[in-house]
């Protein structure tokens, strides 16, 4: 069989259930709670949720909040300007009288000319739309202001049929809905399951086996919920968190406009890292990127956060002008900022007002006075470093970094020639002996011994091949055997001590982008149509008057008073956008869909109170960050199987009842962490300067500069081609190739919400790209070392690696199968065999015969390549 068929007909099967255990108790549940289901009677309109879309999408650019394109002195979007009286005498609302009211006439007319909306808008209004509105008119076509832009109450959670099934509020909230639809949720998801979807959510990493098996065997109560509180406490963790932010802050390397050459900002995502992994209070956290320069005597820390706002795009370019891009900037940052915090479309307001939501043009130029005065130029060179910037430590000194390479080199040679001469009994003895304590221990604890001794330590003695009863010896010898201590404690010390001290000569100076105004601030005027060259009024910073709180008098005009309003507690967004982007990270669509638009266009949320409830019990906690994951991912909804019937299908689409748990592709770092991890090749080191891995040649060449540094690719060597999928540098005119392939954005704005597609190129790259097809060799060597020695055991251990569970039986013949037939291509093919172990930078496995490796190779490709194991269920 084809490998590509293979793949499709073992992801069908892929699907199956494995415990009927688990269907009889869903059947169970599902019986026990849709007996009692309450019909669904007749809802009262409710004007956010219904009406206003309607309104907002059909009527707001004629009608709605911008004054100077409104028809006909009729305003929409508030309730004096429907209720009011109009030049001809009309009410386009009558309240309680939907016969008497002109805009149901006006909906329902006839004649094209009178009949709204006009044909030429090309906006309709169906006749279910009509009717709700006649409805809601008849109810007393109440207004009240729109849901987001209200202070968020800390509802109770609700009675639910079924409050055994809650674990916390959020299941009460969910199994109301559901109570409503007469859904019954799913049953639990099992533990291997479990274990593998909450790890991908909280570290962006798969478990590895032992922490399967040690989750397997805790049968504890609390077993699940101690899980979670590790995976929050490791350093995983803050990468996984910061990954997200980086999207929102359009993290990128490069400038991104003409040159696009490096710039140097990678230390600010080492400050997000450091910042999540300390539960720093989520309110802190948005006042050091905006504003952390402006408090008093401001850390090297809240300096470096502000970096958030020079992650735009920016330029050097000859012959641009330098007002059109201070302009730019400005509007940027101010359009970022209003996504990121507070959920809105503030970029609409840089020409005219806003034409759905109620921030005018004044408003948004308002808001541009804070931004309007740093320190940087407009044209900034393609800089490395543009002013302002921060150096974080001294610069390298090149003479001692040569003479401590020397040294190094010097103590190996020494260490190597005495590991040679070395001979005493007891320790060539002891490759053979019975297994000791330290063993045990340079195999559980990292601290113990390096990653490649305790990977040797937990291969059985008898499989263990020359090399590695060699490497064990060494390190026995060098590191654990008292007769050898005197001989080599010296020199392991001065050996560590010299590698400490290089590594630290070697870090280049690091060096990052901060914010720095001016002494004097500039003058702000609005622009009229956004062009830089057409000034109107002059404005002064100040915060939209519609939204929150007013600011305090004696606020100073700058990014800090700004950055406290966004956080203060009586601002109705900051709290609800922020939870709803966490929600997405879990589920894969927010409470509210449109998590990057809260105004009017944006989406009404499936469950209005929880949204609330999660947004004040944030800012309860403190503004706890980790709180609020806990609860999430320790909720029962999160817990649910992924199983889903064709009636939910049918029925639920998209998964916003939440009558099962999300099943979906990982984003695309965690597509490459996942085949990095699993073939052993990941190298977990955490922050630093961003790699360059594998990818194709010739990309940056065909869109670059010739006086561009990113010109020429240059692909990194060593460990650096195993980092972490968030440490890939980010060059913004050509994105990583195989990252945008899954979707990943440019970076060039501002995004909190990923698209998610399908394509046969994303199975192309995940069969046939370097790092990919290396990985699969790893793996297969992974399994011939460590997975047992029948191809049963093999296949179930790389199985299992991959997503967590048992092969079916018929998954095992599937992938028994395939082996027999590549092994049998390969007896005769040694020259394709060689070829295929060495794709990759890093050497072939030269202790097992090229043909049984690269049949092993293959099998371990299609692994990676399963639905599953690039799927979180």
């Amino acid at each position: 069989m084809p490998v590509h068929g293979l793949i499709v007909g073992f992801a069908v099967q892929s699907k199956r259930w494995t415990s009927a255990a688990l269907t009889i108790a869903m059947t169970t549940a599902f019986v026990f709670l849709s007996t009692s289901a309450p019909a669904a009677g007749p809802k009262r309109i409710n004007y956010s949720r219904d009406i206003r879309p309607i309104l907002s999408n059909t009527c707001y650019k004629c009608h709605g909040p911008d004054e100077k394109q409104r028809k006909a002195g009729l305003r929409l979007d508030t309730k004096d300007g429907a209720y009011a009286r109009l030049e001809s005498g009309d009410r386009a609302v009558v309240p309680g009288s939907s016969a008497k009211s002109a805009i149901i006439q006006r909906l329902t007319c006839t004649d094209p000319d009178v009949r709204m909306p006009p044909p030429s808008t090309g906006k309709t209004v169906s006749a279910e739309q009509i009717d709700l509105i006649k409805r809601w008119i008849d109810q007393g076509g109440e207004f009240h202001g729109h849901w987001a832009f209200l202070p968020p109450l800390h509802p109770p959670a609700p009675a639910v049929q079924h409050p055994e099934l809650a674990r916390n509020p959020i299941d009460r909230f969910i199994l109301a809905r559901l109570d409503e639809e007469g859904l019954p949720p799913a049953p639990q998801a099992d533990k291997a399951t479990l274990i593998r979807r909450v790890t991908f959510d909280l570290t962006g990493l798969p478990p590895t086996l032992d922490a399967v098996d040690r989750f397997l065997a805790d049968q504890s109560s609390d077993a699940y919920e101690k899980l979670v509180d590790r995976l929050l406490e490791s350093p995983q963790y803050g990468e996984q968190m910061t990954r997200y932010w980086l999207d929102a802050a359009r993290y990128g390397d490069t400038h991104g406009m003409h040159l696009d050459n490096e710039r140097s900002i990678w230390p600010y995502r080492d400050w997000l890292i450091r910042s999540f992994n300390a539960n720093q209070p989520f309110d802190r956290f948005t006042v050091e990127q905006l504003a952390g320069d402006l408090l008093p005597k401001p850390t090297l820390d809240q300096r470096v956060a502000t970096g958030f706002n020079r992650c735009n795009v920016t330029t050097g370019e000859g012959g641009a002008i330098d007002e059109e891009f201070y302009c730019r900037y400005a509007e940027d940052r101010v359009a970022t900022t209003g996504t990121v915090f507070l959920g809105l479309t503030l970029g609409c307001c840089v020409c005219h007002d806003h034409k759905f939501d109620p921030v005018t043009q004044r408003e948004f130029y308002q808001l541009f006075g804070y931004f309007g005065s740093l320190s940087e130029r407009p044209m900034d060179g393609n800089a490395l470093l543009p002013p302002p910037a921060l150096q974080l430590g001294p610069p390298k000194d090149e003479e001692k970094i040569k003479q401590m390479k020397v040294e190094i080199a010097a103590l190996e040679a020494k260490i190597k020639k005495k590991l040679a001469l070395f001979a005493e009994p007891e320790a060539a003895a002891f490759v053979f002996a019975p297994e000791r304590d330290w063993e045990k221990r340079a195999a559980q604890d990292p601290s113990q011994a390096p990653r490649a001794v305790r990977r040797i330590v937990t291969i059985p003695r008898a499989k263990r091949i020359a090399r590695q009863k060699r490497a064990l010896r060494d390190y026995f010898v060098q590191y654990v055997f008292k007769g050898s201590r005197s001989v080599f404690a010296p020199l392991n010390a001065r050996l560590a001590a010299a590698r400490k001290e290089l590594a630290a000569a070697e870090i280049t100076a690091p060096s990052t982008l901060v914010m720095q105004d001016m002494p004097k601030p500039r003058d702000v005027f609005v622009l009229v149509r956004g062009a830089y060259d057409r000034k109107g009024a002059k404005v002064e910073p100040n915060v939209p008057a519609a939204i929150g709180p007013r600011l305090p008098k004696d606020a100073p005009p700058n990014r800090l008073s700004l950055a406290n309003w966004i956080v203060d507690p009586k601002n109705p967004l900051t709290a609800r956008v922020s939870v709803n982007r966490f929600w997405q990270q879990y589920f894969g669509v927010g409470i509210v869909k449109t998590v990057e638009d809260f105004g009017a266009q944006g989406e009404w949320p499936t469950h209005p109170e929880l949204l609330d409830w999660l947004a004040t019990e944030f800012m309860q906690s403190g503004w706890n960050v980790k709180h609020i994951q806990r609860l999430i991912v320790t909720s029962a909804i999160y817990r649910q199987s992924s199983h889903v019937s064709p009636e939910l299908a049918e029925r639920d689409p998209e998964n916003r009842l939440l009558a099962r748990a999300p099943r979906f592709r990982l984003d695309a770092e965690a597509v490459r962490d996942t085949a990095l991890a699993v073939s052993g090749l990941l190298y977990e080191t955490v922050g630093g300067k961003s790699v360059k891995p594998y990818q194709p040649p010739g990309l940056w060449e065909a869109i670059g500069y010739s006086g561009s540094n990113t010109v020429h690719f240059v692909q990194d060597k060593g460990e650096d081609l195993y980092r972490r999928t968030m440490y890939t540098f980010w060059k913004r005119t050509s994105p990583p190739p195989s990252l945008t392939t899954f979707d990943a954005p440019s970076r060039e704005e501002c995004v909190v919400r990923r698209g998610r597609t399908n394509t046969p190129l994303q199975a192309l790259v995940l069969m046939n790209d370097q790092q990919y097809v290396e990985a699969a060799r790893h793996l297969a060597s992974r399994m011939i070392h460590e997975g047992g020695s029948t191809p049963a055991e093999r296949i179930a251990f790389a199985f299992r690696l991959a997503t967590a569970r048992q092969p079916t039986a018929d998954e095992l013949g599937i992938f028994k199968r395939l082996y027999d037939e590549q092994r049998v291509a390969y007896a005769n093919d040694l020259a394709g065999a060689e070829h295929l172990i060495r794709v990759g930078d890093s050497p072939a496995d030269t202790t097992v015969d090229a043909r049984e490796l690269a049949a092993w190779t293959l099998v371990a490709n299609v692994i990676l390549n399963l639905d599953e194991t690039v799927t979180k269920g």
